[in-house]
């Protein structure tokens, strides 16, 4: 669902109050005075293109929303949006298929700002054997196929841990993004079952201890961003690989691999 178009000022008002600011914090940051930052936000000054840039840059908005701080403002967008599939991006793709693929034997996988699924490596197939294929049907969302209960949820022994750890980040996600999907996201898995356990992390990280037919798998996982990408599909992408926790992990990730092979 695309957002309502707001004018260039309330756009403004509203990311800057999202980020708690107040007029006279921005305006110090941005080094322009109260007042004009008044009249844009108000309506009585048109701001220049260079201006909205330079506001959303003192605002760290997301790409995408700088698009639509400059559409507002009546200028052309400044940021490409292209599918991951077009072309232009056959570089990025080119790397992160290297990427998955490198990260084997260890699980590795490849979201969207919405935490749906866009690439995987071999190792994620066997973990998710046996889920219903509602659940399985494109567009995976990764995180309700995580937390859900006639998902993953079941064979995770650190449920109420690693459910506390997941909504914390896409709490987090939300903060900085005000995607409203992502709220609805959010709404949805907190309406899930809540487990009991302990839900604080026991250790430096939060591992997935996740039951498998090969014994339990215990992973802690990493989260790859493009540093650089000036494209909203790129900037928007993340890679979520795993490593094993314990001996016994890794080797079951090789016995699973090898058998793949």
């Amino acid at each position: 669902m695309n957002r309502p178009a707001l004018p260039v000022g309330a756009l403004l008002r509203q990311w800057r109050q999202h980020r708690r600011l107040s007029q006279l914090d921005l305006a110090c940051e941005a080094g322009i005075s109260t007042r004009h930052l008044s009249f844009v936000e108000t309506g009585r000054a048109r701001p220049s293109r260079a201006l909205l840039l330079h506001l959303a840059e003192r605002l760290d908005l997301p790409l995408r929303e700088r698009n639509r701080l400059l559409i507002a403002g009546g200028y052309a967008p400044r940021y490409s949006e292209r599918p991951l599939d077009d072309p232009a991006l056959s570089a990025a793709r080119e790397a992160i298929d290297q990427l998955l693929a490198a990260h084997e034997p260890n699980p590795a996988l490849a979201i969207d700002r919405h935490w749906q699924l866009l690439a995987a490596n071999r190792c994620v197939a066997p973990l998710l054997a046996g889920l219903p294929e509602e659940l399985l049907r494109p567009p995976i969302n990764v995180l309700r196929l995580s937390l859900h209960p006639q998902g993953l949820a079941p064979r995770i022994r650190n449920l109420a841990q690693w459910r506390a750890h997941l909504l914390a980040r896409l709490q987090r996600d939300l903060e900085v993004s005000a995607d409203a999907r992502l709220g609805e996201l959010l709404a949805e898995l907190a309406g899930y079952p809540a487990p009991a356990g302990p839900t604080e992390p026991g250790g430096v990280l939060v591992p997935l201890q996740l039951d498998t037919p090969w014994g339990v798998l215990s992973l802690i996982s990493t989260t790859t961003v493009f540093g650089t990408a000036v494209d909203v599909t790129l900037a928007e992408l993340a890679l979520e690989t795993f490593f094993p926790a314990d001996e016994q992990s890794a080797r079951i990730l090789r016995q699973l691999h090898g058998q793949r092979a």
